[in-house]
């Protein structure tokens, strides 16, 4: 069989000598790719030239900005004979019937109180945080210090490292895992979206991946949050509701992990039970939530923006105390039934949960503030804002009927009170030399 050969624009060229004439029909289209040639490179020319200047020029925030999203997994250094060493002692059971938890976020707000009391009652708990600078990362620290004198070591690493997690499990049979591990706020979400999916869906993937071909399988409990009722106006926020509306990008991560919670429960029989925080606050708190920025700007005589709904309609959150979220945490851990899967492969049914967490009573944010005024004896500088389209709700309100019933979940604290011991906190820890950003 004979071959083609390849054409070439001397294929064109009359064989036989005389005077040239050249195709008219060839001659166009060859006009024409040049021209598609140029056009081609030109633009590319300007892509690129454009991405150079975004390099050369873009700001310091965005920068720091992608930076967060783009944290390299490599940048922590963990293993050796004294870190493996420090593991194993911090997972170290110390009751007769206790349990051995990795705790993902250990260094955030719910996860220091809830690692705090499991080791207090004798149980083994091993940390796990990034210490990321979603805000000030010296009381990320401060809390670690605080871990640390109580026994409870934590890891520094990211939640997506299936190396490490993987190392852990090797080192430590832990029987639960206690995943806080997440990208909180709602409206930072429209400033590094990207972070969210890396920590609240990749993350959370990450640790299941892991968890589904661990022998035995551990049972997991995690946060989700009370924003996956989003658009909701049925109260109080009951589990049955709907939670396909979600209003902001942060609550549309924690209704993904569900819905990934169910798959990994569905096909690889891991036990999982997912927790509905509704707006936690107390000593050792986060800085974004409102209750904390606004007695830092109340203290320094700023003013405090005051949201309210349309036609002047009231903002109102379901504040829960911290003691009381961690004891639901700690219930919700001890009911925990144990995984059904083995290698990777599901044997059996396995437990699937969701509940509510919260205080049952929503407190207008007027009367926070007013609270607050009688607490640190100033007088709030209140500026009433139209509440924003950036994911915040109007109120939230939680039905707990459930977790009473199936955890024995009953919050004690009411705002007053809790509000009294986070200001205790707060002016003790700022007032010992540390500074308050904002």
């Amino acid at each position: 069989m004979s071959q083609l050969k390849p054409m070439s624009h001397m294929d064109n060229i009359p064989s036989t000598p005389g005077k040239f004439k050249m195709d008219k029909n060839s001659y166009i289209h060859r006009l024409r790719w040049h021209f598609s040639l140029a056009k081609l490179t030109f633009w590319s020319l300007v892509f690129f030239g454009l991405i150079f200047l975004s390099f050369f020029f873009r700001s310091p925030s965005s920068s720091s900005s992608s930076d967060l999203s783009r944290r390299s997994l490599t940048t922590y250094n963990w293993g050796g004979a004294a870190w493996e060493k420090r593991v194993r002692t911090s997972a170290r059971i110390r009751s007769g019937h206790g349990m051995s938890v990795l705790v993902t976020g250990a260094a955030g707000f719910v996860g220091t109180h809830v690692s705090a009391a499991l080791k207090r009652r004798g149980d083994g708990v091993v940390g796990l945080d990034c210490f990321n600078d979603y805000y000030d990362p010296s009381l990320k620290r401060a809390r670690q210090a605080l871990l640390e004198r109580s026994g409870v070591f934590i890891v520094e690493g990211d939640i997506n490292d299936s190396e490490l997690l993987k190392k852990l499990f090797g080192l430590v049979s832990f029987t639960h895992v206690m995943h806080l591990a997440a990208q909180a706020g709602v409206r930072y979400a429209m400033e590094n979206p990207s972070s969210y999916v890396h920590s609240n869906i990749a993350g959370l993937v990450s640790l299941l991946e892991v968890c589904k071909s661990i022998d035995p399988q551990p049972a997991i409990v995690w946060a989700s949050s009370s924003s996956v009722y989003g658009l909701n106006t049925k109260v109080p926020f009951s589990e049955r509701d709907r939670t396909d509306q979600p209003a902001s990008l942060y609550a549309a991560t924690k209704k993904a992990g569900e819905e990934i919670a169910h798959t990994y429960n569905h096909i690889y029989g891991l036990s999982l039970t997912g927790l509905r925080f509704f707006t936690v606050y107390g000593p050792w708190g986060r800085p974004d939530m409102a209750y904390f920025f606004f007695t830092r700007d109340m203290l320094k005589g700023k003013s405090i923006p005051i949201f309210e709904g349309a036609n002047h309609g009231t903002v109102a959150r379901d504040f829960t105390y911290i003691d009381d979220i961690v004891k639901g945490c700690l219930a919700s851990l001890d009911t925990a039934e144990k995984s059904t899967g083995s290698g990777g492969k599901k044997k059996g049914p396995a437990q699937l949960r969701v509940f509510n967490l919260g205080n049952t009573s929503p407190v207008p944010v007027t009367d926070l503030v007013g609270i607050l005024e009688r607490l640190l004896k100033v007088k709030a500088k209140r500026n009433i804002m139209k509440l924003p389209r950036n994911g915040d709700v109007q109120f939230t309100h939680a039905n707990i009927s459930l977790a009473q019933r199936e955890l024995g979940y009953k919050p004690t604290t009411d705002l007053q009170t809790g509000l009294k011991k986070f200001v205790r906190w707060y002016l003790s820890y700022y007032s010992a030399g540390k500074k308050a950003s904002g």
